[in-house]
């Protein structure tokens, strides 16, 4: 699509805005149920009864920092948890489990929208999956809570104790859409008793799935389990099937000014039909941008939790010179809005097809036409009264995790590791995360291969994967967080030892390899969340004392990917300037030479007494701290690491300390 990507970063809503989107896991009955479904749940509330029962709490939020700690008691039965049922993602109680079966039985209304329930015993000795194990999440909480507490997970579902997939789980997974919910436990029980299911899926969805491996391909609907289509068919009638809906129709929708929602929704329906489509199957809508604020078309879209992708004239008019046999040409239409159709190349456009599956249909007020989206293709999708377009399903989070470790990762970095598909990052900053991501999918790589990490990491999001690449201290500081935007920038980047001519590309989701990954190449905006950690700056300062209460220059010493004789105008400068130095990447086995040439250009400007801090794997179990000079620096030992701050000329050692003055004493009696 052409055009102007208008702000793709995710802003704050104000109160009159709402995010046309989807609950993919939600069944077509619950389409319009927006308020308090689970896709818009975010809260985690823990009930306690005992002082023992607080403090395990206290220790449980430590892994769920966004959580309300509550006290239960029967006037907070009657009126407080009724409330939280409904707001709350997943609601952990410590106490017996029989006080909450009687609790909340009256609460529990279906798996799709219930939250998920945990019961802890005080000792934290079992963590307990009670209540939406697959769809709520209670299974994977239940998991994490026993993990970090040392304890054992409780679950009793089925399908994860015959290690077997679940198949709304999955489903939602796939982003299929679950027809007829009442079939699953039947379905269900077929796989447990038999070890697979037969499963039929037409060739609009099969290229995008995955199919476990209990679950058997077959090439007719009769035999079938499962259907996955979008198309609905003579055997729809059988009890026996169970119809799992891909999300892959894209509505083109022409109107007149003033149209109704019930006449857009009729003027669809009656379309799909016709033409054997299911509803459940819509993806999205499409039209011109004249018409995205048209009050009939917000209203249906909202109903049914579908996204808006507009167009201007000159991008609908551009559709005619690569698909003409496609589209019909209408002199009325180019008259009322500039554009000679809207319907079907709206909906050509926006599912990135060549062909439609439904030609334009005139249904009184409403022209309607259907594409069907073609693989890795993506919308650009509108706030309501709101000129911003972003995009579902792709979400990356640059996450800085310190010096590693829980206790020393902010609650944002927590949260959005909890919420990813996948974890991307080096193996030795994976290990200190090891409980956060137990059940992750993870994708390792080794030292200097950060390119291909996150190259990783960007496919695996324009997938639709929510994704976390790791990166150890601070990822905006000499670490991941640059490298991903010079990716999506289209910038190409190589590691070292790659010669020109031999340079590995990042491969694009089409199976090509591209040396620039872009967002044009890739057809969609991503949206990227950066999570700022403690950096080894921070951290070996903080163990030295106040190296840095003055003007500080950070510098790497490593000419990987910076020449030396850049870094060395930089220290000349740096020493100059009487600046305190950081020096970062200080002496590798393969450039043991770098600290010994960095010290004798800094003695030309500083006095050998100068204070130096020495700081090995700050807040780490082997943390090293020396603090010595600038002369008998190179007397200890210096490797990737360390980081080294060098003092400037006011810097003084007090009480095994590194205090740099910022010039107080020169304003108040201290």
């Amino acid at each position: 699509m052409s055009g102007k990507l208008l702000g793709h970063r995710k802003r704050r809503l104000e109160k009159n805005q709402d995010f046309i989107t989807r609950n993919s896991g939600m069944g077509l009955e619950n389409r319009g149920k927006r308020q308090g479904a689970r896709g818009k749940k975010k809260k985690t509330a823990i009930y306690y009864i005992t002082d023992n029962g607080f403090r395990l709490a206290q220790r449980i939020s430590k892994i769920y920092p966004d959580a309300r700690i509550v006290k239960f008691t029967s006037a907070g039965v009657i009126h407080e948890l009724p409330l939280q049922w409904n707001k709350c993602k997943s609601l952990i109680f410590i106490m017996a489990a029989g006080i909450i079966v009687r609790t909340i039985a009256n609460l529990i209304k279906d798996k799709k929208n219930d939250p998920a329930v945990v019961v802890v015993d005080e000792k934290g000795r079992y963590a307990v999956s009670l209540l939406s194990g697959h769809l709520g999440g209670a299974n994977k909480i239940a998991k994490d809570i026993a993990g970090f507490l040392k304890g054992d997970a409780v679950i009793t579902t089925a399908s994860d104790i015959n290690n077997l997939p679940s198949i709304d789980l999955w489903a939602r997974e796939n982003n299929l859409v679950i027809e007829n919910w009442k079939l699953i436990p039947k379905i269900a029980t077929k796989l447990i008793n038999k070890g697979v299911l037969k499963v039929y899926a037409d060739a609009g969805a099969i290229h995008e799935l995955t199919l476990p491996k209990e679950f058997l391909q077959v090439n007719n609907p009769k035999p079938a389990d499962m259907v996955i289509a979008n198309k609905d068919s003579k055997l729809k009638t059988q009890n026996s099937k169970l119809y799992l809906r891909p999300v892959n129709l894209v509505i083109g929708i022409g109107c007149n000014s003033r149209t109704s929602a019930d006449e857009i929704e009729d003027a669809v329906k009656k379309t799909l039909g016709e033409h054997n489509l299911a509803f459940a199957s819509i993806h999205s809508i499409a039209t011109i941008d004249k018409k995205g604020n048209e009050p009939g078309l917000i209203a249906f879209a909202k109903k049914y939790d579908l996204g808006i992708s507009i167009f201007t004239p000159d991008e609908l008019n551009s559709a005619f010179s690569r698909r003409q046999s496609a589209i019909s040409l209408s002199n009325a239409a180019f008259k009322a809005t500039g554009a000679y159709a809207v319907a079907e190349p709206a909906a050509l456009l926006a599912a990135g097809a060549d062909t439609l599956i439904v030609k334009k249909q005139k249904r009184g007020n409403v022209t309607v036409a259907v594409a069907e989206r073609v693989k890795s293709q993506e919308l650009r999708v509108k706030y309501h009264k709101a000129s911003n377009l972003i995009t579902h399903n792709s979400k990356l989070y640059i996450v800085g995790t310190g010096p590693g470790g829980i206790k020393h990762i902010t609650p944002r970095a927590q949260e959005a590791i909890r919420e990813s598909d996948v974890i991307v990052g080096y193996g030795t900053y994976l290990d200190l995360i090891e409980d956060l991501i137990k059940d992750k999918e993870i994708v390792s790589t080794g030292m200097t291969q950060e390119v291909d990490r996150c190259g990783k990491a960007v496919e695996l999001a324009l997938s639709g994967k929510t994704v976390s690449i790791i990166s150890g201290g601070d990822p905006g500081i000499y670490a991941m967080a640059g490298l991903v935007f010079e990716l999506l920038k289209g910038q190409g980047a190589r590691g070292k030892g790659q010669e020109k001519e031999n340079s590995k590309f990042i491969p694009n989701k089409s199976g090509q390899n591209s040396k620039n990954l872009s967002l044009a190449t890739c057809h969609l905006p991503l949206s990227v969340e950066v999570i700022p950690g403690i950096s080894a700056l921070n951290a070996c300062a903080a163990r030295l004392g106040a190296p840095l209460m003055h003007d500080f220059a950070s510098i790497s010493l490593s000419d990987r990917l910076t020449p030396w004789n850049v870094i060395e105008k930089r220290l000349k400068a740096a020493a100059k300037a009487d600046f305190v130095i950081a020096l970062y990447n200080p002496k590798s086995k393969g450039r043991p030479e770098h600290i010994h040439k960095a010290q004798k250009i800094i003695l030309k400007e500083r006095s050998p007494q100068t204070p130096v801090g020495i700081v090995k794997g700050a807040m780490r179990e082997n943390e090293e701290i020396i603090i010595t000079d600038l002369k008998n620096m190179l007397a200890h030992c210096i490797d990737m690491q360390t980081t080294v701050i060098i003092g400037n000329s006011q810097t003084v050692v007090w009480n095994n300390r590194m205090i740099t003055p910022r010039g107080y004493e020169k304003k108040f009696k201290i």
